[in-house]
């Protein structure tokens, strides 16, 4: 089964409040079974005209696990207390592969 990845482009408007987001959120991303990969950091657009504001990517065990992780109550609290905290919170679901194609 493959892994699946969580990507998140979002642009914070509120950090205070984005603060209680964040002290509850990698609770419930732990517990489906999911890590952080990125969160933040440097980048650098490389081709197109998409212009992300801050991104984050998790990776979970797979597509299932992913999903139940959105759906979980543990993290609908962390979410509620992300409401009003961003600008925009845009967030895609998709499924790794299982090996490399050469």
């Amino acid at each position: 089964m493959p892994a699946a990845y969580i990507i998140v482009d979002m642009q914070i408007s509120d950090p205070q409040q984005y603060r209680q987001y964040m002290a509850e959120a990698p609770a419930a991303v732990k517990a489906a079974g999911g890590e952080y990969l990125v969160r933040g950091g440097k980048f650098e657009v490389l081709e197109g005209t998409w212009q992300p504001a801050r991104i984050a990517m998790l990776r979970f065990p797979g597509f299932e696990e992913a999903k139940a992780f959105y759906d979980a109550e543990l993290y609908r609290q962390a979410r509620a207390k992300r409401e009003g905290a961003t600008a925009f919170f845009n967030m895609i679901l998709v499924e790794g592969v299982d090996a490399p194609v050469f």
